[in-house]
């Protein structure tokens, strides 16, 4: 049985896009492969420390919230707030995460938001933003649907001719 939900909680119309935490187990295993150098040579390698705590955070983090009022982005240093009246469309490029071109010209990106995310993000747009798989899923099925349609509708043809004979 799910909890109840309360004033205090989200309801299920936001999205958080975000990079899995598992990605801190290689943080941890970053600060193993670390700790030998240091503990060699501290006075030289002890600032390499800092590394895996560092990149832990921007795991943490850098994230995108998508909402039906638009998108919270979250970087290291900054967050920022969109609305969907300013988004003019979206980029995936080859590499690298998307980003959304604003009305007045300029491009943001969009963390951790990549194609693969795309159905995360067009559930969560009520409806702004269409899901290409969506539309891929739909077609496969009406496909598969008058294919069994077919041979079904044959077969009755020729049940009824040969009750004729």
């Amino acid at each position: 049985m799910p909890p109840q939900s309360s004033s205090h909680t989200p309801g299920d119309d936001r999205q958080v896009i975000r990079i899995s935490p598992l990605a801190l187990m290689a943080c941890f295993l970053l600060l193993f492969c670390i700790s030998f150098p240091v503990l060699g040579w501290p006075e030289v390698f002890g600032w390499m420390l800092a590394i895996p705590f560092l990149i832990g955070a921007w795991v943490l983090r850098v994230r995108t919230t998508v909402t039906p009022e638009g998108l919270e982005l979250r970087r290291p240093f900054s967050s920022v707030s969109i609305s969907w009246d300013q988004i003019k469309g979206f980029r995936f490029p080859k590499r690298g995460w998307a980003r959304a071109d604003l009305v007045d010209g300029s491009q943001v990106a969009l963390p951790v938001v990549t194609f693969g995310r795309l159905p995360q993000l067009a559930s969560a747009s009520g409806g702004r933003v269409t899901d290409p798989y969506a539309a891929a899923r739909a077609a496969a099925s009406d496909k598969n649907r008058e294919e069994h349609e077919e041979p079904a509708a044959q077969s009755a043809t020729t049940n009824t001719e040969s009750d004729t004979d």
